[in-house]
């Protein structure tokens, strides 16, 4: 059974435009969002790693190694630093949970556009398939009256 293959004008009008869901995805969020997004994107690199090393690294030489009227940590014991490093902590992980969970609907966006674009394409390539039969089935129809004459 021949199904009758879509024409062009009907595709194009079945067609929707192609969704860019980077560009939608960043007009819907908020300056908070944003800013939470860049955190994210700063905060979990190397070089923050580094920095953070870096610092941790000075501050204990520093207190360790300098003459005893320079050093600002020696009655705490490294407390403050422990406290430092509890605050930057405490401040951190929620705004980078934060901006996860944007990724992570941003990615299901994305995934979602992905499958729309997918399931058009499958469309046109089915009726581009059911044309290329079409045309097949017309030549092998046209070459049969050929070879009677």
């Amino acid at each position: 059974m021949k199904t009758t293959p879509l024409s062009l004008e009907e595709i194009k009008k079945i067609r929707t435009p192609v969704r860019n869901i980077n560009i939608e995805h960043k007009e819907h969020l908020t300056r908070l969002e944003l800013f939470a997004l860049w955190v994210t994107k700063n905060i979990g690199t190397m070089g923050f790693f580094f920095f953070i090393l870096a610092f941790n690294v000075a501050w204990i030489l520093w207190n360790v190694l300098a003459p005893g009227q320079f050093v600002f940590d020696a009655g705490w014991s490294f407390l403050i630093l422990l406290f430092i490093n509890n605050i930057l902590q405490i401040l951190f992980m929620p705004l980078i949970m934060v901006g996860q969970n944007l990724q992570g609907r941003h990615s299901e966006a994305r995934a979602e556009a992905d499958y729309e674009v997918n399931t058009k394409a499958e469309r046109e390539i089915e009726t581009i398939l059911a044309h290329l039969e079409n045309q097949n089935d017309m030549m092998l129809e046209i070459l049969e009256k050929i070879e009677k004459k």
